[in-house]
């Protein structure tokens, strides 16, 4: 059974999980790895999310404020041995869920052009494609994404 807690990213879990997630970017982003890796400073995030499945840690996800009103959804991974079972929507869902109780009432996040199966989770679950934002504005990888949380 799944089980999400909501903790920190000093959290053992957390850090256990985003070893995997940076070695997995680093493959996928190639050459641009190391500007994609200061931005996703793990330590720098409160919110963050460990999934587990009977117990194991299998999945991570965070958010942190962008703007007063608006989130930004960070560090998405779930072990490859355990996708394909709702993890990384039931993640999404409830970082959604806990940034409109911090009182946001909306959420952004980047994605790059060949993590395919996290672009279709974006779509499937009502993220519209917008203009690249801030640090990644003209970065050709990259593709950002909003969602209302109202």
């Amino acid at each position: 059974m799944l089980h999400l807690l909501r903790t920190h990213s000093e959290h053992p879990d957390f850090e256990l999980l985003v070893k995997p997630l940076n070695t997995y970017l680093a493959i996928l982003d190639g050459e641009d790895h190391a500007f994609y890796a200061q931005f996703n400073q793990s330590a720098l995030l409160k919110n963050t999310l460990v999934a587990y499945w009977d117990e194991q840690p299998v999945g991570i996800g965070a958010y942190k404020a962008y703007e007063e009103t608006k989130a930004e959804i960070k560090r998405m991974y779930v072990d490859p041995e355990f996708r394909g079972k709702g993890i990384a929507n039931a993640i999404l869902q409830e970082l959604e869920r806990w940034a409109r109780e911090d009182g946001f009432t909306s959420a952004i996040l980047e994605t790059g052009h060949q993590q395919i199966e996290a672009i279709q989770l974006y779509h499937k679950t009502g993220y519209a494609r917008i203009e690249n934002y801030g640090q990644y504005a003209g970065v050709a990888n990259s593709l950002c994404f909003q969602k209302s949380l109202k």
